[in-house]
């Protein structure tokens, strides 16, 4: 009987069954990882770049444009005659309206409650729609800007500003009967009988621009600062405009404003230079605004 020898079972090395990358394997795809990673970088970099200075961009001109919008909306509403630069074109000035009519200049054949400017006058009629008062409103009737004839000199005998509507009399509202509070009388009146309502909340208004240049970074060091209601001064201020303040635009590295007040036989034209910079990025915006000069 013949035996056949055994062998010994063989079994795989677990070391052998289970190996991995080696430490130059790691290596390599390091590299080759990395080699890919600056390829793809430098394809995505420019776009990526001009993304960013598109949405910087954008951000500067939205906030120009809407810096300029708003003057613009204010400037239409302005006293006629009452825009004011001064020299340095950095302060623009207005006197704000908020409503206007015209008024009873004669008796006429009905009757009726005449403006009269022999003397002073404590009421008179609208021959258009009623207006309505608010604490603080004043009228100003025939405002030519020059002296004696200046809503600026304040509410004296000499000058148009004029205090309206007794509120401990009638209260606020609409009203076809304005009853004047000022005792003094107004000087002149206007061809075309308008009467012009400045607003007691505003009152005079200026856009100031303040410390317009660049920074290291070449970001606007500037500020475009709305004032307003800081009373009537005869000449133009540029300081002490009062606490009643409101910032419109930030990063400013130039504002300039011009004033034309004869355009045209009727109105005048305020310009308005704004840019606005951050960091290298600039936008600059040219705005102009007619404004009427009828009294």
């Amino acid at each position: 009987m013949t035996r056949q020898a055994s062998r010994p079972a063989v079994y795989a090395s677990p070391c052998r069954a289970a190996r991995g990358f080696t430490l130059i394997e790691l290596v390599v795809v390091i590299v080759l990882t990395g080699i890919l990673a600056g390829v793809v970088a430098m394809f995505l970099a420019r776009p990526m770049q001009g993304y960013l200075d598109a949405v910087a961009r954008a951000e500067l001109t939205d906030l120009a444009d809407g810096a300029l919008r708003r003057v613009g909306r204010d400037l239409r509403l302005a006293l006629p005659n009452s825009v004011r630069v001064d020299a340095s074109g950095g302060f623009l000035e207005f006197i704000a309206t908020k409503a206007g009519a015209r008024y009873r200049g004669d008796a006429g054949a009905t009757g009726g409650n005449p403006l009269v400017f022999a003397g002073p006058d404590a009421s008179f009629d609208l021959l258009t729609d009623p207006l309505s008062f608010a604490s603080g409103d004043e009228i100003v009737v025939f405002n030519l800007g020059i002296p004696g004839a200046d809503a600026y000199e304040g509410n004296t005998s000499a000058t148009h500003v004029r205090r309206a509507y007794d509120f401990a009399a009638g209260g606020a509202g609409p009203t076809a009967t304005v009853r004047i509070v000022s005792g003094a009388a107004l000087p002149f009146d206007s061809p075309g009988r308008r009467v012009h309502v400045v607003s007691g909340v505003d009152q005079a208004v200026t856009y100031a621009c303040r410390n317009a240049g660049l920074d290291a970074n070449n970001t606007g060091t500037g500020t475009l600062t709305r004032h307003w209601r800081y009373g009537f001064n005869p000449a133009q201020q540029t300081a002490g405009l009062g606490s009643n303040a409101a910032l419109l635009a930030d990063r400013v590295s130039s504002c300039v404003f011009g004033y034309t007040p004869g355009a045209t036989a009727r109105s005048g034209v305020v310009s308005m230079t704004l840019t606005v910079s951050a960091r290298g990025e600039n936008v600059r915006l040219y705005h102009e605004t007619h404004v009427s000069n009828i009294p």
